[in-house]
């Protein structure tokens, strides 16, 4: 029968548990709903539909990762993703998990992501009588002296029932007896205690014992109950029973008191004399454990002391029942305690962090994390302020929620400048003295494409020596990328437009991940001396990045073209010629000049003349720089009439090249040179006007190229003031013929680069042991004037010239 009763209550707390959930409350963004469900109900039993009642697409709501968020202890719900219903995780036994408090609610937490959704949902837990009453006893015995008056008062131990509210004990009920009633004094919070009273004086002649029956009924359909059997021995003594001084006792205690601290002491005094007069006290029966481990009672003198840990938060009120005792008669009275708070619990802080990782572009008022504080105090004591006291790009924003903070950006973030911050947040209470406490996040800003590449110089310049291997890398460029990962990683190309460089950057090929530069063919200074291109560095991301950068490209000169013998020219072709003279002529007679020329500048271009073979060489002499030949001494009677001389001609570079002439002189008698002379002289103005045509049209062809090497120097020069002497100059060491020289400026000074066939309209200056040349003409510079200088410094002992440095005289 009793388990049939039991399958019945089980099978009505299920429909009761699907019968009342409804709901309460619903807002847009941060929404509060309650529902109720009976304890004890199975297992995935359907608390409500969270989805349905807030409105939410349920069909989204596994995408934004909706869940309840779990705080120290572990909810007994799960909320199901797919379809947004509240089920119930595990069985809830209502008497555990709330104890004995009036309402048993689970406030939980539903959150939904992108964006950022809060819930609050509520679930009440209803009692269902599943508990009997029962006494601390099941048999009670007490002795009540004969003497005792109609009216009597014996307080019995109250049966107790794990339900609470109205399912709790109700009534009592006495068997009946003529001596005794009962009356049941109600203490409030579900205690009731019954009250044995003595309604007609006993007689213990007549009856030694009574023995009744006590019964505790709950307040349930169909209700439950307990028994006590209570026996009532009547003795025959003392008839005084002892009185307290006071009516009522109350008293206020601090928490955290000391042990050993004196709460109260009670006092009583008895009418009887001897060893009826004796009082001894002790807690009334009603008295539970908890309040017996945290207090104790001097039996002899009645005060009361701390023995355990008082903390306001556990139980802030105490109705401890004293009972005065002359060893036969007692007297109970309350002692009422009051625990005064004090400030000893510090803020707690909860972060429920959403994004471990920030974009960098995140805008103002984006929510990083979910906080919530409190503090187990009371008042004042339990009034909490977070704040954060920090310089960083972040805010604490005040919830709808009580005690419930958003942390949102403040400021554009700069993974760049900073990457990850350590927000510190404090939760202070208002307590005396003040109690704090602190929560560290990481934030981490994640990267975002908004650095383009940069490249380490700007422009660059770059020099190659001519006759460069093809398909080598010649030289290379370099760029950073402030961004990470994928938005830092560059690749480079060349930009190849349609303009008059396109020709030459199509010789070009670039590695795209390293930026080495490779010439697919060599290149010839003689034909070309500059030209720049483009490079443009791209980045990886979304969308990509790029930046471009000139690229300068000088060529250097190599001494690859041989001299090539400008006079003697024989009309095949032939370097040699035929040169009379009288043999009347005296020493230093100019008998002919060797004319040479080399496409190469500087050292490579510096020719030397030499006499390779000479009949006598007491008779001529060659001037090595100018070419000019000589004679040392008159012809005599007995000379030879024809001389054959052999000359090299060589340049200076660090291999030299060289082509000769033969120049074959003949000594003639007065009359027969004059004649052949003019003969010659006519010949030679033709032969003069040619070569001369051709070289214009040569050197025509340099200075343009030339000039178009000093137009980008001196562009470059405008932005950036770079001393080129150096970069034109080798420091090498021989001796020449100047032939050759490049004129430029940059900014407010005038530079020449010296090269051979420089020797016109130049000055070697008077005592400088011919070091110093002096660029003729002068220019205003601020109101002053001043020579251009060249400076050369002589090995000693060799007639050599070295170039080490240029300078400007102001």
């Amino acid at each position: 029968m009793e388990q049939r009763e039991v399958g019945t209550r089980r099978k009505r707390r299920g429909w009761i548990a699907v019968a009342v959930a409804s709901v309460l409350l619903w807002r847009a963004a941060v929404a509060q709903i309650r529902y109720s469900i009976s304890e004890e109900v199975e297992e995935g039993t359907v608390v409500g539909n969270i989805a349905k009642d807030l409105g939410l697409d349920k069909n989204t709501l596994k995408e934004r990762g909706y869940r309840i968020v779990a705080g120290s202890t572990e909810p007994p719900f799960q909320v199901n993703q797919d379809d947004g219903i509240l089920y119930v995780k595990k069985t809830i036994d209502r008497e555990k998990v709330c104890e004995r408090s009036a309402a048993c609610v689970f406030d939980l937490k539903t959150v939904l992501e992108n964006p950022l959704e809060v819930h609050y949902v509520s679930v009440e837990v209803l009692d269902v009588n599943d508990h009997s009453p029962s006494f601390p006893e099941k048999e009670k015995r007490l002795e009540i002296f004969e003497s005792a008056l109609p009216g009597a008062r014996f307080q019995l131990q109250a049966a107790r029932d794990a339900d609470g509210a109205s399912l709790s004990v109700q009534q009592y009920k006495l068997s009946q007896n003529e001596h005794f009633r009962l009356e049941v004094k109600d203490r409030g919070e579900d205690r009731k205690t019954p009250v044995l009273i003595l309604q007609k004086p006993l007689d213990r002649e007549s009856v030694r014992s009574h023995t009744l029956l006590l019964t505790a009924i709950d307040g349930g359909k169909p209700p439950r109950s307990g028994e006590m059997r209570i026996t009532v021995d009547v003795s025959d003594v003392n008839d005084n029973p002892p009185i307290f001084t006071m009516d009522s006792y109350s008293v206020q205690l601090n928490e955290n008191s000391a042990i050993g601290t004196t709460v109260i002491q009670v006092n009583a005094t008895d009418m009887d004399e001897g060893s009826n007069a004796e009082i001894v006290y002790s807690f009334g029966n009603d008295v539970d454990a908890n309040e017996r481990a945290r207090f104790d009672l001097n039996q002899m003198t009645g005060v009361i002391t701390v023995t355990g840990a008082i903390d306001f938060e556990e139980c802030n009120r105490y109705e401890i029942d004293v009972k005065a005792s002359d060893k036969e008669l007692t007297t109970e009275k309350s002692v009422i305690i009051n625990i005064v708070d004090v400030n000893d619990n510090e803020p707690e802080i909860e972060v429920t962090s959403f994004s471990r990782a920030l974009p960098e572009d995140s805008k103002p008022g984006t929510t990083v994390a979910l906080i919530s504080v409190k503090d187990s105090d009371s008042g004042l004591n339990g009034k909490v302020m977070c704040f954060m006291n920090q310089d960083v790009p972040f805010t604490l924003a005040p919830s709808l929620q009580n005690n419930m903070y958003s942390l949102v950006t403040k400021l554009r973030l700069d993974r760049e400048q900073q990457s990850q911050y350590d927000v510190t947040i404090v939760a202070k209470d208002a307590g005396e003295p003040v109690l704090s406490s602190e929560k560290t996040i990481s934030i981490i800003v994640s990267d975002v494409n908004d650095n383009r590449p940069e490249f380490l110089l700007s422009p660059y310049t770059f020099y190659i020596t001519e006759n460069n291997p093809p398909a080598a890398s010649v030289f290379s460029v370099k760029a950073s990328d402030r961004d990470e990962g994928e938005n830092a990683l560059i690749s480079y190309h060349i930009l190849r437009d349609r303009g008059a460089e396109n020709t030459l950057s199509a010789f070009l090929n670039i590695n795209a991940e390293n930026g080495d530069i490779l010439a697919l063919k060599s290149f010839d200074f003689e034909t070309l001396k500059t030209f720049q291109f483009q490079v443009v560095a791209t980045d990886s991301g979304t969308p990509s990045l790029s930046s471009n950068v000139t690229v300068n490209v000088f060529i250097l000169d190599q001494n690859d073209n041989a001299p090539v013998i400008l006079y003697p020219v024989s009309s095949n072709g032939s370097a040699e010629g035929v040169e009379e003279i009288p043999r009347n002529v005296n020493a230093g007679h100019l008998v002919t000049k060797v004319r040479a020329y080399d496409a190469d500048i500087g050292y490579n271009g510096w020719l030397l003349f030499s006499l390779l073979e000479v009949t006598d060489h007491s008779l001529f002499a060659l001037d090595r720089y100018t070419g000019q030949i000589r004679t040392l001494r008159s012809f005599t009677e007995t000379e030879e009439a024809e001389h054959k001389l052999l000359i090299l001609v060589k340049d200076n570079g660090n291999v030299s090249l060289s082509a000769t002439a033969t120049v074959v002189v003949k000594a003639v008698e007065p009359k027969e040179a004059f004649a052949a002379s003019d003969v010659k002289s006519a010949a030679k103005d033709d032969e003069e006007n040619n070569v001369t045509f051709y070289l214009m049209i040569t050197l025509g062809s340099v200075s343009t190229l030339f000039l178009i090497s000093i137009i980008v120097l001196i562009a470059m020069q405008c932005s950036k003031p770079t001393d080129y002497s150096s970069k034109y100059l080798q420091d090498a060491n021989y001796d020449g013929t100047l032939c050759n020289s490049i004129q430029y400026r940059s900014g407010d000074r005038r530079y020449m680069l010296v090269g051979p066939r420089m020797s016109i309209g130049s000055t070697i200056v008077p005592g400088s042991n011919g070091n110093t040349l002096v660029i003729p003409g002068r220019r205003q510079v601020s109101g002053e004037t001043g020579p251009v200088l060249w400076a050369f410094n002589r090995s000693p002992g060799s007639d050599r010239p070295v170039f080490p440095f240029l300078y400007h005289q102001a």
